[in-house]
């Protein structure tokens, strides 16, 4: 039994999913004024719990397209970007204080992988390869 009728719809699922964990980060987390009393290692703990949800979502519904590059380029980015911030943060943890640059060089770098545009780009990469490719494919 298929999930999805079609892998458009798939990706619409997918990019519904990432916009409802992105804004329940933002509303319930990162916007909240009470986030000072949550401890350091509790926000580090719940902003990599996010990043790995929005990489599970789109594993899942990227993963099942026909275009398999597109999921490969998922997990690069992903799997690159939760390294750095892993890094980042262990260092952090067990080695040092960072600086406020490379505070916000990570930040940057989550915001990325949870953002819904990287999803949205992917899908409009795909759009229009695929678009070239059917126009070749006619000639």
């Amino acid at each position: 039994m298929k999930l999805y009728k079609s892998d458009k719809v798939r990706f619409i699922f997918g990019l519904i999913f990432i916009i409802l964990v992105y804004s329940w980060y933002y509303i319930y987390f990162a916007e909240n004024k009470n986030i000072a009393v949550i401890p350091k290692t509790i926000q580090h703990i719940i902003k990599l719990l996010i990043t790995i949800i929005v990489y599970f979502i789109g594993t899942f519904h990227l993963g099942k397209l026909k275009d398999s590059w597109l999921s490969s380029i998922w997990h690069l980015v992903h799997i690159t970007g939760l390294s750095i911030i892993t890094a980042i943060g262990l260092y952090h943890w067990c080695i040092a204080e960072i600086s406020i640059n490379v505070k916000n060089f990570a930040a940057n770098i989550q915001e990325i992988l949870i953002s819904p545009m990287l999803y949205i780009a992917m899908g409009l990469i795909n759009n229009s390869l695929n678009k070239k490719s059917g126009e070749i494919k006619k000639n």
